[in-house]
């Protein structure tokens, strides 16, 4: 018997129409890598004994990892809230803002926040729900954050936020000077 492991908490329901758009994209083509498994996989079945037939078993775990992705799509996809309008206030950090920070070192990153269901989608994206965008929300130009990390605290300063239409690729905008 395995170890119990409480459920991991809700992530929260919101995302680009961008992020929508893609992840409706992965849907169909996991459907239609669905097909071309199940003909290998049907294909690697007749060659008869199936208990060391390699193929038959990786096709059999591509399937189950397939079903799983689509199981969650389609669990996933009706509960999700699109966020199709800028904010009225762009001078505030809100979901679907480019911000560009600097550290104490100097260093400057951007980041954009996103729904915790498309951050690999986004160059630069990060969920929501992370501490660091946590701390971001609602702050303006020139704001100090401070944020708690493994490695410790950690100081942050906001040098630009951008937003863009929704519905667009998401760029990185350029890098504010100094």
């Amino acid at each position: 018997m395995g170890r119990y492991r409480p459920p991991q908490p809700r992530s929260t329901a919101i995302i680009t129409a961008w992020g929508f758009t893609c992840l409706q994209q992965e849907l169909k083509a996991i459907w239609k890598k669905r097909a071309e498994v199940t003909q290998a996989l049907a294909a690697a079945a007749a060659e008869g004994d199936r208990s060391e037939n390699a193929e038959y078993i990786y096709r059999k775990k591509e399937l189950r990892e397939l079903d799983r992705r689509i199981r969650y799509l389609q669990k996933r996809l009706p509960d999700l809230q699109v966020v199709r309008e800028r904010p009225t206030d762009e001078s505030r950090v809100r979901f679907a803002a480019w911000v560009w920070l600097e550290n104490e070192a100097e260093e400057r990153v951007c980041y954009r926040l996103v729904g915790p269901d498309e951050t690999a989608l986004h160059p630069g994206g990060i969920s929501v729900d992370a501490p660091l965008a946590k701390a971001l929300l609602g702050k303006a130009v020139d704001e100090e954050i401070q944020v708690r990390t493994p490695a410790g605290q950690r100081i942050w300063w906001i040098l630009s936020i951008h937003y863009q239409p929704p519905d667009t690729d998401p760029t990185p905008p350029s890098e504010p000077t100094a």
